[in-house]
């Protein structure tokens, strides 16, 4: 191998925010987690909501006014208005047909 290209690998500790702390080997002396196997639901069995810096209400915040909007905009329409408008349609599509067939005929 060659001298003085590789990093330097030593030991490190990998410390979690819910305190507990894992010695490994790195080229950073000390690691920062927010969640690691000791808190993490699947090895826990237990949810834990993480709510870093307010991530939620920023994401609420920025997307409110899209959120209101589309709520307003996908309001359905009654069953038989949209019936007696596909009925129209087909009326309309009918009589067109039938005009043109007489139209052609002639």
């Amino acid at each position: 191998m060659k001298k003085d290209i590789h990093p330097n690998y030593q030991p490190c500790t990998i410390d979690c925010a819910c305190g507990n702390s894992i010695k490994s080997r790195s080229v950073m002396p000390r690691i920062q987690v927010d969640i690691c196997s000791a808190c993490h639901p699947f090895f826990t069995g237990k949810q834990k909501l993480m709510d870093t810096a307010g991530r939620i209400d920023r994401f609420k915040k920025k997307f409110q006014d899209k959120i209101v909007g589309a709520k307003k905009s996908t309001k359905a329409a009654p069953v038989s208005a949209l019936r007696a408008k596909a009925a129209d349609l087909k009326k309309a599509n009918l009589q067109a047909l039938r005009e043109r067939v007489k139209s052609e005929g002639k």
